[in-house]
């Protein structure tokens, strides 16, 4: 039996960060993952290789030129799944090299296994030629992320009906395409396909989407989508799904409308990866979902040596927010000070078009009765957007009347996760509107949309006094 500092199970962003935070700080770490390769979710069927589609679809799809030379434009007439894939396989090598590097560098200890819990100290490793061996650390992180939620109505087959991991693996692009889920993933992949002109059904149950988000901003992102032809049926939900002989798919809708599609993504929800945990010799269970609950200073769960990061935990699930939180959970499990992160954190949503996100939304502005004013900028209205033949993207931000500072930036259009992080670290750094107006952007950029919506929003706030 081996001891350990820190047990990580898992690899993805918050047990790689964990991992490598607690080997800095001088303990002895190992890391468990099951899959066959390091990196978790977020380098083998998530993150990584769902925006590595997306840069190979834009760049082969000609798309981001046809602002320009027309709807018709396409860098390559026949592109094919396997020209998708050699580029997803290239990056995920590259990703999955400087991870192995980063864990040998340093001197992080990790094994490919099945790792289930014996007591709340001890967990079981099942590794892969069948040796079961038991180890014991002193805090234990599980970072094992989500899995696809697939619900038995669903005939999932992996070739016409398939969840957001198996759609990496399809042998050919689909001529036309349902997507089952107007969440995140299902935007992404809708949006993507959509872009290599598959023509694409977006369904949910709800009569919104992206709730979370600034109205306006999905306001502005739907029109686009229905300005391409993508078809939104939110407020209907799919009731049956069936394969026909033909070799297409058959939806039928709660209201009775039937679709015939050549493929179905089901991709209405994760599940935490919790179940073969043996959770309960632990002292923990999960909820319906497989998500753990945790201190969320802290990311503890009711097992005081026992913590939890990443999708497991929930909202935001997002990459950057997992790595933090796995670092915190290491710190925290070896006796280190862990500061707490700034209050904002950027959200980015890679469809098409681009959605990032960082701060306070319109609707919760109002929530809060604060009174306030808003700045917006078009990227057309940029000599940079005029450039790239941009004809769509949006700049919006909310600032204070009482104090002028900012409260939200969100953004919809092309760069905007890139471009989010300026209004980031203004409203981290508890930046005014003045920031935007008196100073210097490069030109041309798309970034200069800053300093227009700022002038906007300052022009609207007029002579109101500010209590700063």
């Amino acid at each position: 039996m081996d001891q350990f500092d820190l047990l990580v199970v898992g690899s993805g962003p918050a047990g790689r960060r964990g991992a490598i935070q607690a080997a800095k700080l001088g303990k002895r770490v190992l890391v468990i993952e099951q899959g066959k390769r390091v990196g978790g979710v977020s380098v083998h069927t998530g993150t990584i290789p769902s925006k590595t589609l997306r840069e190979t679809a834009l760049n082969l799809s000609g798309w981001r030129e046809r602002g320009f030379y027309g709807r018709a434009y396409r860098v390559k007439q026949e592109i094919s799944a396997e020209d998708l894939r050699r580029r997803l396989l290239i990056t995920l090598d590259h990703e999955v090299e400087v991870l192995e590097h980063q864990f040998a560098r340093n001197r992080v200890q990790h094994m490919r296994g099945k790792a289930s819990f014996v007591d709340p100290q001890t967990m079981q490793v099942v590794k892969d030629d069948g040796e079961v061996i038991n180890v014991t650390a002193t805090s234990i992180l599980l970072a094992v992320g989500t899995k696809p939620f697939r619900p038995d109505y669903i005939p999932f087959d992996s070739k016409t009906v398939l969840d957001s991991d198996e759609l990496l693996d399809i042998e050919e692009l689909p001529r036309s395409m349902v997507v089952i889920g107007a969440g995140v993933i299902g935007i992404e992949y809708a949006t993507i396909f959509s872009a290599l002109d598959t023509q694409v059904t977006l369904i949910d149950p709800k009569s919104t989407m992206l709730d979370f988000i600034d109205k306006e901003i999905v306001e502005d992102f739907t029109y686009q989508l229905r300005d391409r032809n993508m078809k939104l049926l939110l407020g209907q939900k799919a009731e049956k799904v069936e394969r026909l002989p033909s070799g297409k798919v058959e939806l039928t809708l709660d209201n009775g409308r039937r679709i015939a599609t050549d493929m179905v993504l089901f991709a209405a929800g994760r599940m935490g990866a919790t179940d073969t945990l043996n959770l309960p010799a632990a002292g923990l269970e999960a909820d319906a979902r497989g998500r753990l609950s945790v201190n969320p200073e802290t990311f503890a769960t009711k097992v005081p040596h026992i913590f939890a990061a990443g999708d497991v935990v929930g909202f935001p699930s997002l990459a950057s927010t997992s790595m933090e939180q796995g670092r915190i959970a290491a710190r925290v499990a070896v006796g280190a000070i862990a500061k707490e992160p700034p209050k904002y954190f950027p959200y980015g949503i890679y469809a098409v078009p681009e959605i990032s996100t960082c701060g306070l939304s319109e609707e919760e502005v109002k929530d809060r009765h604060i009174p306030y004013e808003c700045g917006i900028a078009r990227f057309r209205e940029t000599s940079r957007g005029h450039i790239m033949g941009l004809d769509t993207g949006l700049l919006k931000m909310i600032f204070s009347l009482k104090t002028r500072r900012l409260l939200g930036v969100h953004i919809v259009g092309e760069g905007a996760t890139e471009l989010v992080h300026i209004g980031q670290a203004v409203l981290n750094l508890k930046g005014t509107v003045e920031y935007f107006v008196e100073n210097t952007f490069n030109y041309p950029t798309l970034a200069e949309a800053y300093k227009i919506a700022g002038l906007d929003a300052w022009n609207r706030m007029g002579d109101i006094k500010s209590e700063l």
